[in-house]
């Protein structure tokens, strides 16, 4: 947070707003974001942290000579990592989208607003409607939901049979519905040409406001049964964002997961006393962390980026460090 508040400092300073506000607007949308992403290791070096000082006290010989089997004494932290890692699956659902929203609306209003740089200005947008029509905007603001020079041209074997152009368009929120301006209509048969004009058109369109958001924050500000429904529509698309909607829809479960499988890990290797204490045990701790880290980057790189399938791009770290957490618990000393 300090780090950030001295990158931002003269923006906050130029937008004149109150303590209060960039506080409350910034960064309550921010701190979830980061607790979100660094969740699981700051459990994993709790985990270490307190049970290298037990190990350091003799207190788990002491508990496995009295009888207590090693599977018993890793059960509070099985129940303990469940209810940590349940709560972040539910936070990352519902609570931290709503927070990136929050967090990134405050950005384009005050920090970077206007111009096509902003995030808020769209340009040259080009998509896939169907499997049979394409359309193109020359120029869309998300925050005001309007745009200039729509074009649509549906396709029926390899044919062009229908085209439209408007000059301007809008959301209209009350009927749900785009309202296009200036439209020129033109369908096209075998021989003939037929065309139409309008000066007002209400067009339904399998796309909204929320779609046209083509930036790198828009999957982590939709809560998950709205991320659900967009993928899917992604999907009829053929959009080539589909990889990168995936990665963090099977991120929100597979994250939660990793708190289960690095608190395993980290009560493993702490239980045995070694020269050095606690501070042995950490800097494993650390290690094994920038590892999982690396392997995380590397596998979302690889499914945005290449041809990995985003579902095992999502779940190796996992995979791997659960392979790891069992050799761990095979070679503990009980």
């Amino acid at each position: 947070m300090v780090v950030d508040f001295s990158e931002h400092a003269d923006d906050f300073v130029k937008s004149k707003l109150p303590m209060k506000i960039i506080i409350t607007d910034f960064y309550f949308g921010l701190i979830p974001r980061i607790d979100a992403m660094l969740f699981p290791l700051f459990v994993f070096l709790s985990v270490i942290f307190f049970t290298s000082k037990m190990a350091g006290r003799s207190e788990i010989i002491a508990i496995l000579s009295s009888g207590v089997s090693f599977m018993r004494l890793l059960l509070p932290y099985w129940i303990g990592s469940i209810i940590l890692a349940a709560s972040l699956w539910a936070a990352y659902q519902y609570i931290v989208p709503n927070a990136n929203r929050k967090w990134a609306d405050f950005e384009a209003k005050y920090i970077s607003p206007g111009g096509e740089n902003s995030g808020t200005y769209k340009s040259n947008i080009y998509f896939r409607i169907d499997s049979n029509a394409y359309a193109g905007i020359r120029g869309y603001d998300t925050a005001y939901k309007t745009g200039n020079t729509f074009f649509l041209y549906r396709f029926s074997n390899n044919k062009l049979i229908y085209n439209l152009r408007a000059s301007n368009f809008s959301w209209d929120s009350v009927s749900n519905k785009w309202k296009l301006q200036q439209v020129m209509e033109r369908d096209f048969g075998a021989i003939t040409e037929n065309i139409r004009y309008s000066d007002s058109l209400s067009v339904s369109y399998n796309f909204k406001p929320r779609d046209l958001r083509r930036d790198d924050y828009l999957k982590d500000q939709m809560a998950t049964p709205e991320l659900n429904e967009f993928i899917n529509l992604e999907k009829n698309r053929g959009s080539e964002m589909l990889s990168s909607l995936l990665v963090e829809r099977y991120n929100r479960d597979a994250i939660p997961v990793s708190v289960i499988i690095l608190t395993f890990i980290g009560a493993i290797l702490s239980t045995r006393k070694v020269r050095g204490g606690s501070g042995v045990h950490l800097a494993i701790g650390v290690i094994i962390s920038v590892f999982y880290i690396l392997f995380s980057r590397f596998s979302i790189v690889f499914a945005t980026k290449g041809n990995f399938t985003p579902l095992l791009a999502s779940w190796i770290p996992n995979i791997i460090f659960g392979i790891l957490a069992v050799y761990l618990y095979r070679k503990a000393p009980k």
